[in-house]
């Protein structure tokens, strides 16, 4: 076994079905008083219901995150959380709207409660992305670390079908770069391997019916796992795909994970041959199949996006994205710089027309 370094991040989950009702004791938890409720516009009613919920502890409700976190909003929801008094926030969503929680504490310190109603995983990470003028910036920092998650499988049960796929493929994109992390250790290969395992097992029941108890906690629990290896080591190319592909040309966070992750993967097979082999297991996929492949047809078994041009990427735009993701160097098992940009615009030209790997 290889030497390796493994530290553990401080962050209290509650995970069971009805596990909202624990809120304000959580909040008490975290010696807080008055709880911004953070949302997006369309989860706006929701957000009112948490508020409620929290009554005298709610010092309001901003509901206006937005995808791939801008500035403007975070400075307007920051300047929201000083004027109504808040000591804490609670963001109720997905990773646009803990992102905007995490962007707030970010500046002030501020304490985040978080509640997932998606697969995305960012509620387990130090992890930030901001975008200002068509740049995202992403970087780590403890401060944004939601202290406290809640994890309530009946949240998602209105989540429809073709963004709960989109998102569970965030999710296991995730755990399939912590594979082959520079800093991946033991524990994070178990857990990004039944992380896997756990939502590939539980898409097929939330297809059939939305609000199947079984497929929606196995669905969160594969995000749980998946999330804490986002959190714990460091991602690589595919990562680097998608903020290129959201921050700067504005396509959908999910499913761009969902359309690039079986190209990013086949890109670093031949470099990473333990972690391919993680993946098909937890895939089961047949004998012939390589990792991105079966990566594909469980995007495509479930119905998830399988192009970049489906998305609404203009072909002209294949050139540019090659470019910026080849001119900052950064770790990744196979390598990527100036010199294999031929090779990165080929597999964007794959992922644009939606071939299957292999």
């Amino acid at each position: 076994m290889e030497a390796f370094h493994h530290e553990a991040p401080a962050t209290r989950t509650v995970f069971g079905a009805g596990s909202i009702v624990h809120l304000a004791r959580e909040i008490e938890r975290l010696g807080a008083r008055r709880a911004l409720v953070l949302s997006t516009p369309g989860q706006a009613a929701a957000a009112h219901d948490v508020a409620d919920r929290l009554g005298p502890r709610a010092a309001g409700v901003f509901a206006r995150a937005a995808m791939h976190v801008p500035i403007e909003t975070v400075r307007d929801a920051r300047d929201a959380a000083r004027q109504a008094g808040a000591d804490c926030a609670v963001a109720f969503g997905g990773g646009s709207t803990i992102g905007l929680g995490k962007a707030i504490a970010l500046e002030s310190s501020l304490p985040i409660l978080a509640i997932p109603t998606t697969y995305a995983g960012s509620e387990m990470t130090a992890i930030y992305g901001i975008t200002d003028a068509g740049h995202k910036r992403t970087g780590r920092d403890e401060r944004v670390r939601p202290r406290t998650v809640l994890y309530d499988p009946e949240l998602t049960y209105a989540l429809p079908t073709a963004v709960s796929v989109a998102s569970a493929l965030n999710a296991v994109a995730h755990a399939a770069e912590g594979l082959y992390a520079q800093d991946g250790h033991p524990m994070s290969a178990l857990m990004a391997q039944e992380g896997i395992r756990a939502i590939a097992g539980a898409l097929p029941a939330i297809r059939l019916r939305g609000d199947d108890r079984a497929g929606r906690a196995g669905a969160l629990y594969g995000a749980w796992l998946c999330g804490a290896v986002l959190g714990g080591v460091g991602m690589a190319l595919h990562h680097k795909l998608c903020h290129v592909l959201g921050g700067s040309f504005g396509l959908p966070h999910a499913e761009v994970h969902a359309v690039v992750l079986p190209h990013a993967v086949d890109y670093n097979a031949v470099a990473a041959p333990e972690a391919m082999q993680r993946i098909r297991t937890a895939l089961d996929a047949p004998d012939g199949t390589g990792a991105g492949g079966a990566l594909y047809d469980l995007a495509r078994d479930n119905g998830a996006p399988l192009s970049l041009q489906a998305l609404g990427l203009p072909a002209g735009a294949l050139d540019r994205a090659a470019d910026i993701v080849v001119a900052e160097p950064y770790w990744n098992p196979r390598p990527v710089g100036p010199a294999q940009r031929q090779e990165v615009r080929d597999m964007l030209q794959r992922a644009f027309e939606g071939c299957r790997p292999g």
